[in-house]
């Protein structure tokens, strides 16, 4: 099977996963290590715009995609925050809060889909998404300054709202997928 640009950037996404994790873990007290890999979370954090902006300017839309996209921007996420919390900078109960509200909405995709129902992504999903990466972002650099902690702060406590108001929105907006179940 050919894959085309989207979807070879979807898979470059899980690839660095890895490779993120263990630069963070092993050079937890390194700054450069820690620089390297914020660096390489960046660049799995755009090959995340990317991949779905060039899938759909250029209708390279697959269900590989489909599939493939959400589960590495989840697997990178929650990789990261789980990391974050083994290094004591992450609360322990957000990163469950977070991960709690991708099982559910997963669970709904399912349900939905067996139901031959597809549910978008929505715009409060997105900016979840982007909130979490940025707090990631800033979490790994580590910046020991006050300016910068209230930044990283600010940035987790955001996450965690719009994480929330997406899980809310989705739930009202997909109510009746559940219904149907019942």
């Amino acid at each position: 099977m050919k894959m085309n640009l989207p979807n070879r950037l979807t898979i470059l996404r899980v690839l660095l996963v890895p490779v993120f994790v263990v630069l963070l873990l092993a050079g937890k007290d390194s700054f450069h290590m820690r620089l390297a890999a914020d660096f390489v979370f960046i660049m799995a954090s755009i090959t995340d715009a990317l991949d779905g902006h060039i899938a759909r300017k250029y209708n390279l839309v697959t269900n590989f995609g489909k599939f493939m996209d959400p589960l590495a921007d989840k697997l990178l996420v929650c990789s990261a925050m789980i990391c974050l919390v083994e290094l004591r900078q992450l609360p322990g109960w957000i990163c469950i809060l977070i991960i709690s509200r991708e099982f559910i909405i997963s669970g709904f995709r399912l349900i939905a889909a067996t139901n031959g129902v597809v549910i978008a992504a929505s715009y409060w999903g997105k900016f979840k998404t982007v909130f979490q990466m940025l707090m990631v972002i800033a979490m790994v650099a580590n910046i020991q300054n006050q300016i910068w902690q209230i930044l990283t702060t600010t940035l987790m406590w955001i996450s965690l709202i719009l994480t929330i108001v997406s899980l809310v929105d989705y739930i009202v907006k997909n109510k009746d997928i559940l219904k149907e179940q019942s």
